[in-house]
């Protein structure tokens, strides 16, 4: 962690933050999905100094991967795709905002979740405070099955009423935190949300998104029609391509993403067009894998809370932080 990681890692942060706190002005009942996505972005892309227009701009600084935009049961992996129905935000809506910043691949990943109908005032509080508790225990050293415990302790000792009955707040078993790589948003150690037996600990200079998920459901995400993104698999070698459209898709992303997580509304700002055939093949062949929506029951409602953590050699750093939560 030299003076070109902190300076990186407190630009991203800066940024978000930045951002963040601008969208919650705007993040009302009312604003579409589109509209965030394109404030986020525009947002990011605009404080890094980095438009993402011109080969390679993307991998300097910009956005860490699509902008999350997940409306009640939806959990995670939702953002708004080129010619989809417009969603509009409700009041009785639980909406979560997930995006990330990085510069030069240091990336920062915070979420958090905004309610307009304080019926659901609880089910934040219990995320939030379970990602505060994640926060608190996590340190060098710290072992994880530790931290998984606790926050399942705090997340469940919540409950919410809805429609006249009193539900227990749910921590959601299968998604994790995680650890964040150069480049890469999903590193290979994990921080689940409920007690886990694994002998995995932190160690210096490690850099953790310390998230929760919460929900009046069945506390389990399933896969959901639609795409969210795609992420360049770089342990499948690019052999065999049959069309021409998937070899030049292939050096577009490779140019501009790398193995950054990207969207369909990145590949259409960037002018690529008639995409399809090849953004299928590189699927196909393994080269490229899309990410799908993840969503617990119908009718119930998710809550998240997130914030990226630096543990530097002599001290904890929460380099997310900041004055809203």
């Amino acid at each position: 962690m030299n003076d070109d990681f902190l300076t990186d890692y407190r630009k991203a942060a800066e940024v978000h933050r930045q951002v963040r706190q601008y969208v919650q002005t705007i993040a009302k009942p009312g604003v579409t999905m589109s509209k965030l996505a394109d404030e986020i972005e525009e947002g990011v892309r605009a404080l890094t100094g980095h438009q993402g227009l011109e080969t390679g701009d993307a991998l300097k600084a910009g956005m860490g991967f699509p902008t999350g935009l997940c409306l009640n049961n939806v959990g995670a992996h939702w953002t708004p795709n080129p010619g989809g129905k417009e969603v509009v935000l409700q009041y009785d809506d639980v909406l979560k905002v997930d995006f990330g910043v990085h510069v030069n691949g240091r990336i920062v990943d915070s979420a958090f979740t905004v309610a307009a109908n304080p019926v659901y005032d609880n089910l934040l509080a219990a995320v939030k405070a379970a990602t505060n508790t994640g926060l608190k225990e996590a340190g060098i050293d710290a072992r994880i099955d530790q931290i998984s415990g606790d926050i399942q302790e705090v997340m469940e000792s919540y409950e919410v009423e809805l429609g006249g009955k009193t539900i227990p707040v749910k921590a959601v078993q299968n998604i994790t935190g995680h650890n964040i790589l150069r480049y890469k948003i999903h590193g290979e150690k994990q921080v689940p949300f409920v007690k886990t037996e694994t002998d995995q600990r932190m160690e210096e200079s490690d850099v953790f998104a310390i998230e929760t998920f919460g929900t009046t459901g069945n506390g389990w995400l399933t896969d959901d029609v639609g795409i969210y993104g795609y992420g360049r698999n770089k342990h499948v070698r690019p052999t065999g391509l049959q069309y021409a459209s998937a070899k030049s898709l292939l050096k577009t992303i490779d140019d501009n993403f790398g193995t950054l997580v990207f969207s369909r509304r990145y590949l259409e700002r960037l002018g690529v067009k008639n995409y399809h055939l090849g953004l299928k093949s590189l699927i196909t062949s393994g080269i490229v894998e899309d990410y799908a929506p993840l969503v617990d029951v119908p009718g119930s409602y998710v809550a998240q809370y997130e914030h990226t953590v630096l543990l530097r050699p002599n001290c904890k750093e929460v380099i997310s932080r900041g004055d809203d939560y």
